[in-house]
């Protein structure tokens, strides 16, 4: 049988059980010292229980700096990974791969949850100065955006080590993919990104200079995580700035198998977050998909397609099709916790996937 939603994927020496990854998703739940909560434990494991192949924590902050709000989660201790150990534990009880995304918000730092306004908060108000490859804060609409620092070369090692120490804490609490996180505006992206990195040092000004930092972080990343374990990178495509100079698709494409030869394993293919006015040409079912398509030409790295993924069918047509290695599914696991066993249902694959047994006596009613 050709590949399709339920069959396994192996990525080096580990086993995915199937085509479906949980795509990181902000809770806001940490009550303010990054540590996962009962919260983070039940949403998670909600989605392994639902047969979802790979299971990724939301963005986790790598230093206490990098939270896009002060309820983020962290991973900059080791009481963040002893909090952390037993979620991925039961992820993989379940059948399961746990996986987490290491990141750091950059100047998109600093600022209260959603459901706040997603408000710049100042140091009186519980906030911080936030760090970017150049002292330009991102233009919220508040009069007073958080104090956005331009990173000194010490500032640039910390961050390293920083993503280093996070993955190698990670390894500890049982994660089994560390993705490193350079799409949706946050730093990394911003080191990519024309439209905010400014520099005029060996970490900006050509595409070599601005993507230095990535490179640097995915083979150092890679060079403590396991040989048999896999490493991820999310990238976002394309700034969809047509106006300015900013980061393009046809950068991401040169990248990818820059990745590649970092260490990464799979390229995490998403789009925009870097600005407000950024122009999105169309949403809907797999509106990001081309993105990640234009990707997997360009390298051997496997690729992950997310955007606008919400049915069964669809989801499965993107690996039928060889569109994509995996369907990374976000908000439809919001409303659906069990989209996968669902999924599983609808395309008559139940023999790959089982419901669990204390839920079966509902199975079919």
């Amino acid at each position: 049988m050709s590949d399709h939603l339920f069959s396994p994927l192996s990525i080096r020496g580990t086993e995915v059980r199937n085509r479906v990854m949980v795509s990181p998703m902000c809770q806001y739940s940490c009550d303010g010292d990054g540590l996962a909560t009962d919260w983070h434990e039940v949403h998670l494991g909600s989605r392994a229980t639902g047969g979802a192949g790979i299971v990724m924590t939301e963005a986790t902050a790598v230093e206490p700096r990098g939270r896009i709000s002060p309820d983020d989660l962290g991973i900059w201790s080791d009481d963040h990974a002893e909090a952390l150990a037993p979620i991925a534990d039961f992820i993989a009880e379940r059948g399961a791969t746990p996986a987490i995304q290491l990141a750091h918000a950059g100047r998109k730092a600093s600022k209260t949850p959603p459901w706040d306004g997603s408000v710049p908060l100042q140091p009186d108000e519980g906030g911080w100065e936030t760090l970017a490859p150049s002292a330009v804060p991102y233009p919220f609409d508040e009069d007073e955006p958080p104090v956005t620092k331009q990173m000194t070369d010490d500032d640039i090692a910390a961050v390293k080590d920083a993503f280093v120490t996070g993955a190698e804490r990670a390894l500890d609490a049982g994660f089994e993919i560390a993705e490193v996180h350079a799409a949706h505006g946050y730093l990394l992206h911003e080191f990519l990104s024309p439209a905010t990195n400014r520099r005029e040092d060996e970490y900006g000004g050509d595409f070599e200079g601005r993507t230095r930092l990535v490179r640097e972080i995915v083979s150092e990343v890679r060079a403590v995580w396991p040989d048999d374990k896999p490493v991820f990178v999310r990238v976002s495509a394309t700034d969809w700035l047509p106006d300015r100079e900013s980061w393009t698709a046809e950068e991401t494409a040169r990248l990818a198998p820059l990745l590649a030869d970092a260490g990464a394993d799979l390229i995490d293919v998403s789009a925009g977050g870097i600005h407000p006015d950024q122009q999105i040409p169309q949403t809907g079912p797999n509106y990001q998909v081309r993105y990640a398509e234009r990707v997997a030409e360009e390298t051997d790295a496997l690729v992950g397609a997310v955007g606008g993924i919400s049915e069964p069918a669809q989801a499965d047509a993107l690996i039928r099709n060889e569109r994509a290695d995996l369907a990374i599914v976000g908000r439809e696991h919001l409303r659906d916790p069990y989209f996968a066993l669902h999924a599983a249902e609808e395309l008559g694959a139940d023999e790959d996937v089982e419901w669990p047994i204390q839920y079966r006596r509902a199975v079919g009613n």
